[in-house]
């Protein structure tokens, strides 16, 4: 499985970590920057994820700045994309059984690492459930096709 991961300067040190552990885990790991604790701004890490997963060049992604709201606001402006900021194990699960979500968020400034490895994991151990879920997973897509043409 291919994941694209990308964070701001905030995100920087948790992003090389969780690229560890999912490499680990035979994940393949695309890295979208950033590539250093220099200041930069996360809207172009989070469209470059999103674009990633969008066009298929990864299956899911993952977005970490301070808080890990803007940079999912920022992936969830990419077609296609549905990113979930997650703050718990609990809400990565339901990102996943009920929202189909193919995006991750987290903020390194609000979780400690222990907590978002855990998030990851459940993420990526989770799968979508459908049923229900996926009539309105694709009333979520209806609603962007209509706004983004």
């Amino acid at each position: 499985m291919k994941v694209a991961v990308g964070s701001d300067h905030a995100g920087f040190e948790y992003k090389e970590i969780v690229k560890n552990h999912l490499q680990e885990k035979g994940y393949q790991i695309i890295d979208k920057g950033t590539y250093s604790k220099e200041s930069v701004d996360y809207p172009v890490f989070g469209e470059a994820v999103g674009k990633a997963v969008a066009s298929g060049e990864a299956d899911f992604g993952i977005v970490i700045c301070g808080t890990g709201i803007g940079i999912s606001i920022s992936a969830n402006k990419v077609p296609g994309v549905r990113a979930a900021l997650c703050t718990n194990e609990y809400m990565a699960r339901m990102a996943r059984k009920h929202n189909n979500a193919n995006v991750l968020a987290f903020g390194a400034r609000v979780l400690g690492i222990d907590v978002a490895l855990g998030i990851v994991d459940q993420f990526f151990s989770s799968e979508f459930e459908g049923g229900r879920h996926e009539r309105r997973v694709n009333l979520i897509s209806e609603i962007e096709k209509d706004l983004c043409g």
